[in-house]
Formats: structure tokens, sequence, C-alpha cells
């Protein structure tokens, strides 16, 4: 079976039953694992699917903006949030962050404080921190640039990660509900968030209300994962309300 005609039968596939898993496409098309990967990145590069844990799916209309763009949207409610948040930073602390446009804020924020140590994979929280005149350690994890987001990803990225244990954990999802957890757009940013999630003492969210409520492509971590829910002044009652019902304490 030439490619094109197993393109054909991997869209025919998720056409009809929306997902297509990895390991069941080498027997169904006659072809190596290998072969079968090298068929989804083709795909995914043309924008028709996405890669998704395990396998496959259509393109959805759930897609995501640029990172440059995403950093203007809601950009007064990301600074909010980033005041907020500092606030859970005591003196001695140590910090993961994940890359997103709010965390960006927060590192922003960061840069007024002293006496922590943060481990990042933002390049942009990296140097905003390492320029700033107070004693703050900063790690910049290992890995490899994939995207338009200043920030490295990969096996090397969760390899560096699982050697650290700290406080606190803080993750900026695109999509936050009580009941079904965090979700991002990308594989790659859920696998670092996820990770990060698990060498943390303390996991801390940081979501504008236009993420609340709602879920995204990729699960980062169940609802019984998120410590505390930082997010704006303008969220709804009825957006906040979940999560206080579930014991999920929220800064506003």
């Amino acid at each position: 079976m030439w490619s094109k005609e197993r393109h054909k039968r991997i869209l025919a596939l998720l056409e009809s039953s929306q997902h297509v898993s990895a390991n069941d496409l080498p027997k169904l098309l006659g072809v190596s694992r290998e072969t079968v990967r090298r068929d989804l990145l083709e795909l995914e590069e043309t924008g028709l699917i996405d890669r998704v844990h395990g396998g496959a799916v259509l393109r959805t209309s759930k897609t995501e903006a640029p990172f440059e763009k995403r950093r203007d949207a809601q950009a007064g409610a990301k600074q909010s949030i980033a005041r907020k948040a500092v606030s859970l930073v005591e003196p001695g602390m140590s910090i993961l962050v994940d890359a997103g446009t709010t965390t960006a804020a927060f590192g922003h924020a960061l840069s007024k404080l002293s006496n922590f140590t943060l481990i990042t994979n933002s390049v942009e929280i990296t140097q905003v921190l390492k320029a700033a005149e107070a004693d703050i350690e900063v790690f910049l994890l290992g890995g490899q640039i994939v995207s338009d987001v200043p920030a490295t990803y990969g096996e090397l990225t969760l390899s560096e990660i699982r050697r650290f244990k700290v406080d606190l954990a803080i993750i900026s999802p695109v999509a936050l509900s009580a009941s079904e957890g965090a979700f991002s757009y990308a594989l790659k940013e859920a696998e670092v968030a996820k990770t990060m999630l698990g060498q943390a003492s303390r996991r801390v969210f940081l979501c504008d209300r236009t993420k609340l409520g709602e879920t995204n492509r990729v699960q980062i971590c169940e609802a019984n994962q998120v410590d505390m829910l930082v997010t704006d002044g303008k969220a709804l009652p009825e957006q906040i309300a979940p999560f206080e019902e579930n014991g999920i304490p929220v800064l506003i």
C-alpha cells in the first residue's frame, strides 16, 4: 500500500471513529510501527490530524493561536493573576513553572522577589529572572525548541524535571474543569506540565476566566490533582462555584 493510500485509509478511519490507535494501525495497514509513525507525522504536518498520546485525532476547531497573539489575549487578567500568584511564594521555596503566556506574566511578577529557586522550561522566564538584581537561583531545563513557544520540550526536558523535588508547581493550562481536570492543546506541553505536577508538594493552576469550565485536546491531570486555582476578578460566580464545591481553593 502506497503512502497516499495509507493516508486516505487513516483519514477514513478517523472520520468514522474520531480516534485511531498507533498500536492498531500497523496491523490494519499491514506496515511497521515506524511507517505508521511517519504517516502520522506527515498527516500532522499537512494540518489534517493531530497526534495525541497513543494515536491521532482529526484536527478540530479547538485550535491554538500563535504564542505572540495569545500573549495579548486577556493581558490585563494575566497580569492580575500573576500578582496574586506571587503571594504564594515564600523565601527559600523551590518552584517548577511551565511555559505559557500566563506564566510569562508570573515570571515578570516574580522578578520583584528574591531568595527562591525556580526551575522552568520557559526561555523568557529564565531571561527575565536572570536580568533581575535579586537573589534568585534559576534553572532552564534542557530540551528542544520545537514551536513558536520560546521553551524546551521533549524527553530530555522530562528527565530533567524528574531530578527535582519542589514546593510549588505553577501551571497555566489552556482549559480547567472542576470535574474533568486540566488540559493543554499540545501533547508536548501536557507532558511537561504533568511531569512538573508529579514533583511538587503543592500544585497551583493559573487560569483566566475564559479557560474555566472548559476542556481541550490533551488532559494534563484529573481534577483531584488541582490544589489551588488562581484566576482573575472578572470570573463569574457560576464559574468559581464548581471548584469551591469540589474543595479546590480559589484565589481571586
